[in-house]
């Protein structure tokens, strides 16, 4: 089966900080491109009420619920990204509900008429999303770089130290699973001509192949 037959779909993936969402957006200036982030399905599924959330609370405390009723999710970030126990523990109860929601998702997509779904999630490989995918796109930057945007959307420093250290050498793992790898340190405008290139590339007829 060729892609002819569905959207192609891409999944973008890579450390916290890198440039993930830019890209994603680029791609999905496409009118036919339709891009899902399987972060905001995460916090999402931690919205108040719901199961996930109420899960949150046993496992760390009822603590991290403000007084408003939402998550305080910036105390859970420090939590979990000190403490990888802590982080499996999280990944347990958040993964297992954001899958479906994703793939409803894919599915919406192409019955619209999508050419190109692209799934943006650091835990593409791992939570078995590259599977679905047709290319893995890497997106990476060098630490400085990475530190400067994290800092600069507004995160403590030590925090966004924390949640590089937490994430190690996940570039250097996940490049072997790439298809693709976009570099983002330097000027947007050569990589956003180089990214939308790719994606027009691989829409051209005969520019991918669907997984067996």
């Amino acid at each position: 089966m060729t892609v002819v037959d569905r959207a192609v779909r891409i999944g973008l993936t890579g450390p916290i900080g890198c440039g993930k969402s830019t890209v994603a957006g680029w791609l999905a200036r496409r009118r036919d491109t339709v891009a899902i982030d399987a972060d905001q399905i995460a916090r999402e599924v931690l919205n108040p009420g719901t199961t996930e959330v109420e899960a949150v609370y046993r496992r760390f405390g009822e603590a991290l619920r403000s007084p408003s009723g939402t998550l305080d999710r910036a105390a859970l970030g420090r939590i979990v990204f000190a403490d990888p126990a802590a982080l499996r523990d999280l990944e347990s109860i958040v993964h297992p509900a954001v899958r479906p929601r994703i793939l409803d998702a894919i599915a919406a997509a192409e019955a619209s008429g999508a050419a190109a779904v692209v799934i943006e999630a650091i835990k593409l490989v791992e939570g078995g999303l590259a599977d679905l995918c047709d290319e893995i796109w890497l997106v990476t930057c060098d630490p400085r770089t990475q530190l400067e945007r994290l800092v600069g959307r507004g995160d403590d420093p030590a925090d966004a130290a924390a949640r590089m250290a937490a994430q190690g050498d996940l570039s250097d793992r996940l490049r072997s699973r790439a298809t693709k790898v976009i570099e983002t340190t330097g000027p947007a405008d050569p990589v956003r001509h180089r990214v939308q290139g790719a994606l027009d590339d691989l829409l051209r007829p005969g520019g991918a192949q669907a997984p067996a």
